[in-house]
């Protein structure tokens, strides 16, 4: 049955997704979409045992045909996407002669192409309404990249291109775009394995993240944010 609100959060792992996912399941139905439909399983029993309506899409958000069918689901199964959370992203490290052309082409795809086509799935029913939120996960690497960021870099700045140009288009129609710049390293499987030095204060906790995205969701529209940063209190920048 459609429920009167749900949020889809695409880009759901165990880190900043499944956090998404977790706050806004407390009070909205939440699609979760990822490739991997074993994980999303248990993101999904999780959110249902403590009272919340959760829906697994495993999807390749690189591949039109597939965001198509995943929305097409969504709506069917819980109704139109009122928040639209973009966390999905590639992180692959290297230089320009260091970076293959189908790495910064898929990196690019599951990025910015995918934002793009999926914003293009929840808009036409959020103008209907003359209201809705489209949240996109950054990076600094979207403002400042290093060197290593080759792919990743220039995905980013098209995804926070992609953020301001529907920020100027949708706003004055009812739709809040923001782009939330992630400046830091998140507190994560993968990250504590990569940097097994790392301290639990020079990283942003997925929880506190997600509460940043949630107060932007429901700000008052006489108020609203398009870029914010979040980053642990020792981050230099």
């Amino acid at each position: 049955m459609p429920h009167n609100k749900v949020a889809t959060v695409i880009g759901v792992g165990p880190g900043l997704g499944v956090a998404l996912a977790r706050r806004f399941g407390n009070e909205y139905a939440v699609a979760l979409v990822a490739r991997g439909e074993d994980k999303l399983a248990g993101f999904v029993s999780e959110i249902r045992s403590a009272g919340g309506t959760a829906l697994a899409v495993a999807t390749d958000v690189s591949k039109e045909q597939e965001i198509t069918a995943a929305f097409a689901q969504i709506r069917h199964q819980l109704g139109d996407t009122e928040v639209l959370i973009y966390n999905a992203a590639m992180r692959p490290f290297g230089t320009l002669m260091e970076t293959k052309p189908s790495t910064f082409e898929n990196t690019w795809r599951v990025t910015a192409f995918g934002a793009f086509l999926a914003a293009q799935q929840v808009v036409p029913a959020m103008l209907q309404k003359n209201q809705g939120v489209i949240l996109f996960t950054g990076a600094t690497a979207g403002v400042k990249p290093f060197a290593t960021s080759a792919a990743f870099g220039p995905a980013k700045f098209a995804m926070r291109g992609l953020a301001h140009v529907m920020a100027r288009d949708l706003g004055p129609k009812g739709i809040h775009v923001a782009w939330v710049n992630i400046d830091g390293a998140i507190d994560t499987p993968f990250i504590r394995e990569r940097f097994p030095q790392i301290k639990d204060e020079d990283m942003l906790k997925p929880s506190a993240i997600a509460e940043t995205y949630w107060h932007l969701a429901h700000q008052d529209p006489s108020a609203w944010t398009l870029d914010i940063d979040v980053r642990p209190f020792k981050e230099k920048f």
